[in-house]
């Protein structure tokens, strides 16, 4: 074997690790995850700190920038995402034609991958140009969902506020009204909570589709795809439906245990990475409690707390992101079928943040595989098979 081939060749290895867990595929300066002590940093500023005293758009800044905006940077950011909320009227006319029945993570990928169409400089990855696409999609991606969600139940479009932040216009546009502060807040916080998760099966789809020199349009897509498969999106609606299937608390410990004596998962329990509770966890149960207690409808967070004394009691396993954040938005009146969709318009600050990075110092993402098929096999022709 010459240098060439025998450089190209597979060397032996431990076997592949399955789903890649504890595989470092890339690096990053964005977030990290520790498991074991449940952890969660964006730009080396822990979550908590974020959840307490910072704002969704001063949290975009962070993750595209690596560092917190100064109050005119800020101001300018807020400015060029209301510059780009409303929907080209050509990408509107196409969502109207979306069939009212279909998954709004099909339709929420479909009108995205469409937005490429109506931005000449939608090639241009120079870091500028790139960063002007990405204030673009976090204008454009609220809209987008309130918009579909709306037209789903044959509602008209609500037209965004150009002077509301990200989370109170979302809100207003899809309710058609004006959310009270505490909804606002609540929700602002959520968008910050859920923006960055390191490399999760969608944010790597991001990198891997930008490490292709693709545009972001098109890695924004294909991290809409991977967000789409209930593996990765979909648990907290998931929470809610068990939560409405078991309707009182009195029910709570016998679905538990009958669902555990079956060996059946509890939607938003336990987690691939946190070996310990999801910080992310800890902030929305915290919202659950106080939804519960502006709405007047305690039985949601109570059951919520009940499995999880069960699980925590029974398993060892502890609460993830999904699942205090199924009561919450409930309560805060969004549909449930609009719950990927809302961590999405969170999420597109994360992967454009990652895709910015990838760009930044890209390399084409080729892993290997490790072949497990047959050798040798000799070809037989068509009629002696």
């Amino acid at each position: 074997m010459d240098k060439a081939k025998e450089a190209a060749a597979p060397t032996a290895s431990a076997p592949a690790a399955a789903g890649l867990r504890g595989v470092v595929a890339a690096t990053t300066s964005i977030g990290d995850v520790n498991g074991e002590k449940g952890e969660l940093i964006y730009q080396g500023i822990n979550i908590h700190d974020l959840a307490r005293y910072s704002t969704f758009e001063e949290v975009i800044f962070l993750l595209w920038n690596g560092r917190l905006p100064k109050r005119a940077e800020l101001d300018d950011l807020k400015r060029n995402i209301s510059a780009n909320c409303e929907l080209q009227p050509e990408l509107l006319a196409l969502m109207q034609k979306f069939p009212r029945d279909a998954e709004p993570m099909d339709t929420l990928r479909t009108a995205v991958s469409a937005l490429a169409f109506y931005d000449k400089s939608a090639k241009d990855i120079s870091r500028e140009a790139a960063v002007r696409t990405a204030t673009r999609l976090v204008g454009q991606f609220p809209t987008i969902v309130a918009t579909l969600a709306r037209l789903r139940k044959e509602q008209e479009p609500v037209a965004p506020k150009p002077d509301l932040n990200v989370a109170t216009n979302f809100l207003y546009m899809l309710k058609g009204e004006m959310p009270s502060e505490q909804d606002a807040h609540i929700f602002d916080v959520g968008l910050i909570l859920q923006a960055d998760h390191e490399l999760n099966a969608s944010t790597f789809t991001s990198r891997v589709v930008a490490g292709t020199l693709a545009d972001m349009y098109g890695a924004v897509t294909a991290a809409i795809a991977a967000l789409s498969g209930p593996l990765h999106g979909g648990a907290n609606t998931n929470v809610m439906k068990m939560l409405l299937e078991i309707g009182e608390m009195e029910k709570v410990e016998p679905y538990v245990r009958n669902a555990l004596a079956e060996k059946k998962k509890i939607m938003g329990i336990g987690h691939a990475v946190y070996k310990t509770e999801d910080p992310r966890a800890t902030n929305f149960r915290r919202f659950s409690k106080e939804m519960a207690e502006a709405k007047g409808e305690a039985k949601w967070y109570e059951m919520s707390l009940k499995i999880e004394e069960i699980m925590k009691r029974e398993k060892g396993m502890y609460p993830n992101v999904d699942f205090f954040s199924a009561s919450t938005f409930y309560m805060m009146g969004i549909p449930l079928e609009q719950y990927t969709p809302i961590f999405a318009v969170s999420r597109i600050s994360g992967w454009t943040g990652h895709i910015l990075e990838q760009y930044a110092n890209n390399k084409l993402i080729r892993p290997r595989a490790e072949y497990v098929g047959p050798r040798n096999v000799p070809y037989v022709s068509i009629d002696e098979r």
